[in-house]
């Protein structure tokens, strides 16, 4: 059976809030782990007052039904394994070993089944969220999750971009310009296809609501409470995994030689993979040669 800490459910197992984001992760970068980061950082102490479990995973897709190739599904699980080292985020299979396409309504369908008494959230981006009505049933998620909305902000090759598992990140998160952050958020919701955005909260608390714990394995959101969506208003750094490949290969075709793991580790030489990737990950891909990294070995 494929790897996937949050499979099992038994009949005493105890309430859970699962959350989920959703991708390629070709390669699996740092903006990803800040999404995911934020979620369980803020999930926790809701959990801990409700005694409920946490679960925040990543769920690896087959492949997008939007892209032609994509790297083979063991070495993506090999890179996620080895971002999420130390940190408590975890790994859910279930859409890696699929025959593409895979679609997301029917994974949310399945895990609402799995985990009929569960809290489900599904992270994305704000420009995922955009959208939804063109993905298949796309506006029929919240019938059986909760959403969570980032907005994803455009970064450059230069651009800082906030570590996740920097012991500072909830310090520079209080940096952020609130007045502004407020004043954009409207403009956020207006976004959103207008089928969704009466849907929309100003709690993530409100996604873990009591009134979704009356749900029964037979019912569904639309038959209990439909579901919500919470636009986060801290903005994350929408560096894309394109982007990171397309950079490597840049650097192949210069025929240039990317820096050894120690470089991309130390602040003091400039690397847009120190902010972009986890070191293990970068390591990784110079070791098996993704990427076209063997150009520039």
């Amino acid at each position: 059976m494929p790897y996937s800490k949050d499979y099992h459910l038994t009949k005493n197992a105890k309430p859970a809030i699962r959350a989920y984001l959703g991708g390629s992760f070709d390669p699996v970068h740092n903006g990803h782990l800040q999404m995911a980061l934020y979620v369980y950082q803020s999930l926790l102490p809701i959990a801990e007052q409700q005694q409920h479990e946490l679960q925040v995973s990543l769920l690896p897709n087959a492949r997008s039904p939007f892209k032609a190739d994509s790297t083979d599904p063991k070495h993506r699980l090999a890179m996620l394994k080895l971002a999420i080292k130390n940190t408590p985020l975890q790994i859910n299979e279930l859409e890696l070993w699929q025959t593409p396409p895979v679609y997301t309504i029917d994974s949310v369908k399945t895990l609402r089944a799995r985990y009929p008494h569960d809290d489900l959230i599904f992270i994305m981006g704000m420009d995922s969220a955009q959208s939804l009505d063109k993905w298949r049933n796309g506006l029929a998620l919240t019938d059986h999750v909760n959403l969570w909305v980032f907005n994803r902000l455009s970064i450059g090759e230069n651009d800082p971009i906030i570590n996740n598992n920097d012991e500072n990140t909830i310090a520079q998160e209080k940096l952020i310009n609130q007045d502004l952050v407020t004043s954009n958020l409207t403009a956020l919701q207006s976004q959103l296809p207008i089928a969704l955005q009466h849907f929309i909260t100003d709690s993530a608390t409100d996604l873990v609501a009591p009134a979704l714990k009356s749900l029964t394995a037979s019912s569904n959101l639309k038959n209990a409470a439909q579901g919500r969506i919470y636009i986060d208003p801290r903005p994350v750094a929408a560096i894309s995994s394109t982007q990171v490949r397309q950079q490597l290969r840049k650097q192949g075709s210069q025929n240039a030689t990317l820096q050894p793991i120690n470089a991309i580790i130390n602040p003091t030489v400039p690397n847009s993979f120190a902010k972009w990737l986890n070191p293990a990950v970068y390591q990784y891909i110079i070791d098996h040669q993704l990427y076209s990294a063997a150009q520039f070995r």
